[in-house]
């Protein structure tokens, strides 16, 4: 597929948005994190930390130190450079996260199988048997947008939200997964749960999830 050129716009008086596409693709994702990488290379030189999502970057700057043209300027050059990967995308990490699929830990397990025509077994098999990209970070600190989700099982978001969604739940929506870092509300059908820590502030990082690493779900039953 041809790459589609970027998009350059204003957002805001002290703020860039720089998108790749609108879809959910890997390829995109990789462009913008390459771009995010080199971004954050140039915080010296006003450039402020970016933000990377599926397919954009938000790169913020100081107007008082530059003004937006240059900032444009200084986006185009790192477009034209930030085209290899970085070690860190070369060679992304890979985290295992032990998950206690259905039950009281999964309680979308069931209707997430009806949903599809399939057995609760047949969801799990399918979940945990891919492995995701971290797309980026967002939402919650921690909470790690993964993908891609098999098409056998992608499901919609719950029609109405839960108020409560417990630490460490293992949701699905659409074609994303992602794992809640600690209680907050929440509308992706949770089909599991996992002990891994997705957030700890005496960690360095905290997030122990990054853009550009990876992601496998493994199945434990519980004790």
């Amino acid at each position: 597929m041809t790459e589609e050129p970027p998009r350059i716009e204003a957002l805001g008086d002290s703020a860039l948005l720089v998108t790749f596409g609108a879809r959910i693709d890997r390829g995109l994702n990789r462009r913008a994190l390459r771009l995010a990488e080199a971004a954050e290379a140039m915080r010296n030189e006003g450039l402020g930390p970016p933000v990377p999502a599926y397919a954009s970057v938000l790169v913020p700057f100081d107007p008082l130190a530059i003004d937006a043209d240059r900032a444009q300027t200084m986006i185009k050059r790192l477009l034209e450079t930030a085209v290899e990967p970085t070690a860190h995308l070369e060679d992304s990490k890979l985290v295992e996260l032990p998950v206690h699929y259905g039950g009281a830990d999964g309680p979308d397990l069931a209707d997430v199988a009806a949903l599809h025509g399939l057995e609760p077994a047949d969801v799990i098999e399918a979940h945990a048997g891919v492995e995701y990209d971290v797309f980026f970070l967002g939402f919650a600190p921690g909470f790690a947008y993964l993908g891609t989700l098999p098409d056998s099982i992608a499901t919609p978001r719950l029609a109405e939200p839960r108020i409560r969604v417990p630490a460490g739940s293992v949701g699905i929506a659409g074609s994303q997964t992602g794992v809640y870092p600690f209680e907050l509300p929440g509308g992706w059908r949770l089909i599991g749960r996992t002990d891994g820590v997705l957030w700890d502030i005496r960690r360095d990082p905290p997030a122990l999830l990054l853009p550009g690493d990876r992601v496998r779900f493994v199945p434990v039953p519980r004790p």
